[in-house]
C-alpha cells in the first residue's frame, strides 16, 4: 500500500486588494479617529492612532496584496469589515461550502475521479462559520458524494498537514480509500482591519487535495508525518459561540466600541515573540522530522511552507538548509495571496508540485496558532 497526494485544487476569490488600496482605506481611518478624539488625545488619555504606508507592508510582511470574498466593506472606512448577507441553510449553500466545493472539484479533475470515488472529506480550517452541521458535510452534499464521511477540524495555521496526516492514518487503519482535505479560509471576516499591526496579514482562499491508498503510486508519495503542539497565546481569536454567555454573565459590554482600533476578540499577534519562538521550533521540527527519516537537509529538493511572513520563510529555509540555501527550495506566494492561514502550503504545492523531478524529497509545513506546527514528508513519484 501507498498513499499518495494525487490530485490538488485551488479557488480563488473574486476580489484583489492592493497594499495601496488598503493603505488608503485605513489611513482615512486613522484620520477620522483622531479627529473624533483630539481633545482626549490632547489631554493624553487617548492615544492618537500612526498612519501606515505600503512601503511599511511590503517591508515587514512581503505581501503586495490579497484576495477576499468581499471587497466593499473591507475598504469603506465606516465599516472596515466584510459585508457578506446571510444564507438560509439548507436553502443556499454557505460562502464556507461554496469555496470548498469548488476547490474540491478542481482537485477531483485533477486526480481523475469523481464525487463518489471518495470515501471521506476532512475540511481542515483556522475559523468556521458555524458550529455544526459540519460545514463538511455540505461539500460533501454539494459535490453530490453519497456515502463515506465528513467532518471539519481545527489546528488553526496547521490544519492542512494535520488534515493530510489524519487523511494518510485514516487510508493505512483501513477505514477509507480516498480521502479529501479541503482548506476554506475566509480569514478577511476574522481579522481586525482597524488595528495597525496585523489589518494587512491576511487573504481568503480554498485549497483541496485528493489522498488515495493506490497499488501504482503516483503523484506525491506520503513517506510520513511529523505533529508538534505546545500552549501559547501569542497568537488568538477568541470568537465563538460562549460570547453571549460571557456577556450575561459580565452585564458589560463584551468588545471595544466599534470605532477603537483593538477588538479582542477577533485575530490578535504578538508578532515579534511569534517570530523569535516560532521559527527555530519550525526548523527543528523539519530537521528532526529528516533524521528520523535518516535523511539530511540536503536531500531536501523543496519545502511548501506556510505562507506567514517573508522573513520567517527565509529565516527558516536558512536555519534548515544553509545560509546560502536557494530561495527556490522554498518558493512564496504571499506577495500575490498574503497569509490565507492553513490553506497557504497547500497554495504553494499546487502551484509548484509539477517543479521536482521522480524520486525528488519534498515537505509540506505549516505553523501557526497553539503553537501547532505540521510536517509530511513527501516523495515525487
Amino acid at each position: 500500500m501507498t498513499t499518495c497526494i494525487t490530485g490538488t485544487g485551488l479557488y480563488i476569490p473574486p476580489y484583489s486588494i492592493s497594499n495601496e488600496e488598503l493603505v488608503d482605506s485605513f489611513n482615512q481611518y486613522v484620520e477620522n479617529y483622531n479627529a473624533k478624539h483630539a481633545d482626549e488625545i490632547a489631554a493624553e488619555t487617548v492615544t492618537a492612532l500612526q498612519p501606515s504606508s505600503a512601503a511599511f507592508i511590503e517591508k515587514v510582511s512581503g505581501i503586495k496584496s490579497r484576495y477576499v470574498m468581499e471587497k466593499e466593506g473591507i475598504l469603506n472606512p465606516e465599516i472596515m469589515a466584510p459585508v457578506i448577507p446571510y444564507r438560509n441553510l439548507g436553502e443556499e449553500l454557505s460562502v464556507m461550502a461554496e469555496m470548498g466545493s469548488a476547490a474540491l472539484k478542481d482537485a477531483l479533475k485533477d486526480a481523475g475521479l469523481e464525487a463518489n470515488d471518495l470515501d471521506g472529506i476532512i475540511l481542515a480550517c483556522s475559523s468556521f462559520q458555524r458550529t455544526y452541521p459540519a460545514v463538511a458535510i455540505e461539500i460533501q452534499n454539494e459535490i453530490g458524494m453519497i456515502g463515506g464521511f465528513a467532518y471539519d477540524m481545527n489546528v488553526a495555521c496547521s490544519a492542512a498537514t494535520f488534515g493530510i496526516s489524519q487523511a494518510h492514518g485514516s487510508i493505512v487503519s483501513g477505514l477509507a480509500k480516498r480521502v479529501a482535505v479541503v482548506n476554506v479560509e475566509i480569514t478577511s471576516a476574522h481579522l481586525n482591519w482597524r488595528n495597525r499591526d496585523s489589518h494587512f496579514i491576511f487573504g481568503d482562499v480554498a485549497t483541496a487535495s485528493i489522498v488515495e491508498d493506490l497499488d501504482t503510486p503516483k503523484g506525491y508519495e506520503i513517506l510520513n508525518a511529523k505533529l508538534f503542539t505546545e500552549f501559547s497565546t501569542n497568537i488568538t481569536n477568541e470568537y465563538g459561540f460562549m460570547d453571549r454567555s460571557e456577556y450575561l454573565a459580565a452585564q458589560t459590554e463584551m468588545y471595544a466600541d466599534i470605532n477603537e482600533p483593538v477588538t479582542p476578540k477577533l485575530f490578535l499577534q504578538n508578532g515579534r515573540k511569534v517570530f523569535r519562538e516560532v521559527c527555530p521550533k519550525v526548523s527543528q521540527i523539519i530537521t528532526d522530522h529528516l533524521h528520523e527519516n535518516e535523511l539530511q537537509s540536503d536531500d531536501l529538493k523543496m519545502m511548501w511552507l506556510h505562507q506567514a511572513n517573508a522573513n520567517m520563510l527565509d529565516l527558516i529555509l536558512r536555519t534548515v538548509v544553509g545560509k546560502d540555501a536557494d530561495k527556490s527550495i522554498a518558493p512564496s506566494v504571499i506577495d500575490e495571496f498574503a497569509n490565507t492561514s492553513s490553506a497557504s502550503p497547500m497554495i504553494v504545492f499546487h502551484r509548484h508540485k509539477d517543479d521536482l523531478a521522480s524520486g525528488d524529497l519534498g515537505v509540506i509545513c505549516s505553523f501557526g496558532a497553539g503553537y501547532s506546527i505540521g510536517s509530511v514528508l513527501v516523495r515525487k513519484v
